[in-house]
């Protein structure tokens, strides 16, 4: 699988290069996935075949970048490089029946359980139509906009939570990297694990909280696989406190282990004329197996979240970093 890193330097800038196991090879040309796909796609060519082209002879070694021990530094995974209001970042919910029974125990406040959730509905309904057959449409599925690309951390960057929020919690999950051609066709450049990142408090409180719940950082990284099989995959998820792993579990994605298809997700997050405009990028999101919210585990400041999917290459890691400054009032100005 070819596997994609897109790195900076104070002084060179930035780079592409391929992830092996040890080292990155250089990638010469272009200073972004983002054009090599561009490339790909105004030369009809794979982009596997453009990268393996390009390829240079210079070498870094991988360890120290992904350690944070050089001065080259990891980007996300993806991106718009000179536009991050150009890339879309959203998401897919209630695709994975352990977090919808955990969002069924959030939501459910009556006595008897029972009953089912318009959570657990919508579960059922992807579950009953989220497979439609080839070239057809099934059910659609539990959307969210999470912000631009403005949002998006690398690996080892921290995820911040603002003073208006009641919590920050990790969501490990698989994102899809997306870039719209010249005649308005989305195009998938391939697969990246992803920290989805959200305010499961707030959710908590009312499901009608979800929206202002997800607006927020979130983290993709470090590696975009551009061959990816999203059939079945396996990974696990850990927090660390003071060096010590506090909890951890073992994660599952993939359409084999969802209520949608890859196809169908896709099909109802472009079938906007608004998100298939020429040039945009997106980062979209698909779902969650679990979260430690659902455990009972309060993150605390200085905690790293660390998530690795089989296949996707090297674990994501981010610590959390928590504002308990007092909110403040933003006050609009008004223009007479």
């Amino acid at each position: 699988m070819k596997r994609l890193v897109q790195i900076q330097h104070a002084q060179y800038g930035r780079r592409v290069a391929v992830a092996q196991d040890e080292t990155l090879q250089l990638v010469n040309t272009h200073t972004s996935i983002y054009a090599l796909a561009g490339q790909a796609l105004s030369t009809k060519r794979s982009l596997a075949d453009v990268t393996e082209e390009l390829l240079s002879t210079e070498y870094l070694e991988y360890d120290s970048i992904y350690l944070g021990k050089s001065e080259w530094r990891l980007l996300p995974s993806f991106d718009h490089p000179s536009e991050p209001s150009r890339c879309l970042v959203s998401g897919t919910g209630l695709t994975h029946k352990p977090s919808v029974e955990s969002r069924q125990d959030m939501h459910d406040q009556s006595e008897d359980r029972s009953q089912i959730t318009d959570s657990m509905r919508m579960y059922q309904w992807g579950l009953e139509g989220g497979h439609p057959g080839s070239g057809t449409i099934g059910v659609q599925p539990e959307w969210f906009y999470k912000g631009l690309g403005h949002i998006v951390r690398a690996h080892g960057e921290a995820l911040d939570v603002p003073p208006y929020a009641e919590d920050g919690g990790e969501e490990p999950e698989v994102a899809g990297a997306y870039i719209i051609d010249t005649d308005g066709c989305p195009c998938r450049v391939g697969f990246t694990i992803a920290n989805e990142f959200s305010d499961h408090v707030m959710e908590k409180m009312n499901y009608l909280y979800l929206a202002p719940s997800k607006l927020r950082s979130c983290a993709i990284g470090p590696e975009l696989v551009i061959d990816f099989d999203f059939s079945n995959v396996s990974g696990t998820v850990h927090i660390e406190r003071d060096g010590k792993t506090i909890w951890s579990k073992s994660i599952a994605t993939g359409e084999a282990n969802m209520c949608h298809s890859l196809a169908n997700l896709e099909h109802h997050h472009f079938k906007y004329d608004v998100h298939r405009r020429p040039g945009d990028t997106h980062i979209h999101f698909f779902g969650a197996d679990a979260f430690s919210f659902g455990d009972d585990i309060a993150l605390s400041d200085g905690d790293v979240l660390e998530i690795a999917w089989h296949g996707l290459g090297r674990p994501l890691r981010n610590p959390i970093r928590i504002d308990r400054s007092e909110p403040s009032l933003v006050r609009v100005r008004v223009l007479h």
